[in-house]
């Protein structure tokens, strides 16, 4: 499957659990909806995913990219230590200048 760089680069720090490299992907602005927050800007998206990291130990499996209008949508099996482990997951992304401006994680 071909991903997108940044989108590549993301799955990739995720499964690593490399928090910086995952906050990396997003501009400086960004914005991330998931569980109900919204999280604004690139210090605010480092905090969510360190701690997300550490609660749910959550890695992705890319199961299909496709282009939805202006973004793109990931389906991801993810698991981790979360209840009902593992769920596929959709990531709505807005990419711009090769950084993700905006995510939405869907159930």
């Amino acid at each position: 499957m071909n991903l997108p760089k940044v989108i590549e680069d993301l799955v990739n720090a995720q499964n690593s659990f490399d928090s910086v490299s995952y906050a990396n992907c997003f501009s400086e602005n960004a914005v991330v909806f998931d569980e109900g927050k919204t999280h604004n800007g690139r210090p605010e998206i480092l905090d969510w995913i360190e701690e997300s990291n550490q609660k749910y130990k959550s890695v992705m499996k890319p199961l299909e990219c496709a282009e939805n209008g202006t973004g793109i949508v990931l389906s991801a099996e993810c698991s981790g230590t979360f209840p009902g482990s593992p769920i596929t997951l959709q990531f709505h992304f807005d990419i711009a200048d090769g950084y993700i401006q905006s995510l939405k994680v869907t159930g």
